[in-house]
């Protein structure tokens, strides 16, 4: 059974009106840009590459995406600007195709012999983690399956009280020690608790104290081998969540936690509120992990699987 059906007219509305301020932000510096302009040339290049930049897609992935074009440029001799916007639409989509970002119509979720499916959620404080993982966990009761959540961020009061809020608005049970708990206690409770209830998906929520990667990376790995210890596969992601309205910022969290522990897939929110959406091309080329989910909406169901050409798509829809 799917869970994420991403094509209906619903998700599509949500998805356009969450790029709002990017395309506008980013269209308009690109009708400035070829102003009296008849074919590209050398300074629309230098223009376009000061757009991609400010868009937050980052330097080196604007590179790439300029010195395609140029090669574009250079073999047809006369380009017209008419014609940026779908050559550009066409190397951003080639470039996530490239990063193996996902393009799919629906989410299949895995079935392991051992016990349910885990998910170790890690990110910053602030960046919306437990909103993600309170989204994530209604989705998948909407799509019929059973969910227990695990709040293994015991070092903030906060992030327990949020999740317990979650879990009673989706109605799904919770796994909880209060503050000072230790997180991997937890995880192990919540597996146990999840493999007894013979529950389909774990959600767990962990610390994202950055002052001390040694710590970090510990305290993960420490996670991940008392999971292993009631589901010998778990977890079976790692889902990274970053805040997309601070740019070129969430690709070095992503960096930062890729030296704490693997990190399998990223779900990158808040990005109706910003201008900045561009950071999802820059960090799916620069990280290598695939973008999974995106946050284009402050709605339970505006977490929305991530589908590269849908996006590009409405990245460039007028």
């Amino acid at each position: 059974m799917g869970i994420f059906k991403i094509f209906s007219k619903e998700k599509k509305e949500s998805l356009d009106k969450g790029l709002e301020k990017t395309k506008k932000s980013f269209f308009n510096k690109l009708a400035r840009s070829v102003v009296g302009k008849s074919k590209v040339d050398a300074e629309v290049l230098d223009n376009l590459e000061e757009i991609l930049i400010t868009s937050d897609v980052g330097v080196d992935t604007t590179l790439k995406i300029i010195d395609k074009i140029e090669e574009r440029v250079a073999k047809d001799k006369v380009m017209g600007v008419s014609e940026l916007d779908l050559i550009l639409k066409e190397e951003i989509t080639a470039l996530l195709e490239e990063n193996n970002s996902f393009d799919t119509t629906e989410y299949e979720l895995p079935v392991h012999t051992d016990g349910p499916h885990v998910i170790m959620v890690v990110g910053v404080n602030g960046v919306g983690k437990t909103t993600t993982i309170g989204k994530l966990a209604n989705q998948f009761k909407q799509a019929g399956k059973s969910v227990v959540l695990g709040a293994a961020d015991t070092f903030r009061a906060a992030a327990v009280d949020q999740l317990i809020i979650w879990s009673e608005r989706v109605g799904v049970p919770i796994v909880q020690q209060g503050m000072d708990a230790d997180p991997a206690s937890v995880a192990f409770d919540a597996l146990q608790s999840a493999k007894a209830q013979n529950a389909d998906v774990v959600i767990i929520d962990t610390a994202g104290r950055l002052h001390n990667k040694i710590n970090l990376m510990n305290e993960l790995g420490k996670i991940k081998r008392v999971m292993s210890k009631v589901v010998p596969t778990a977890p079976h992601e790692v889902l990274l969540v970053l805040d997309g309205s601070t740019g070129q910022n969430a690709y070095e969290q992503a960096k930062q936690f890729s030296v704490a522990t693997d990190i399998t897939a990223l779900a990158i929110t808040k990005l109706d509120g910003t201008a900045k959406g561009g950071v999802v091309i820059g960090i799916s080329d620069q990280m290598r992990i695939p973008v999974k989910y995106i946050g284009v909406g402050e709605g339970i169901n505006d977490l929305q699987l991530f589908n590269r050409k849908e996006f590009v798509e409405s990245l460039f829809s007028k």
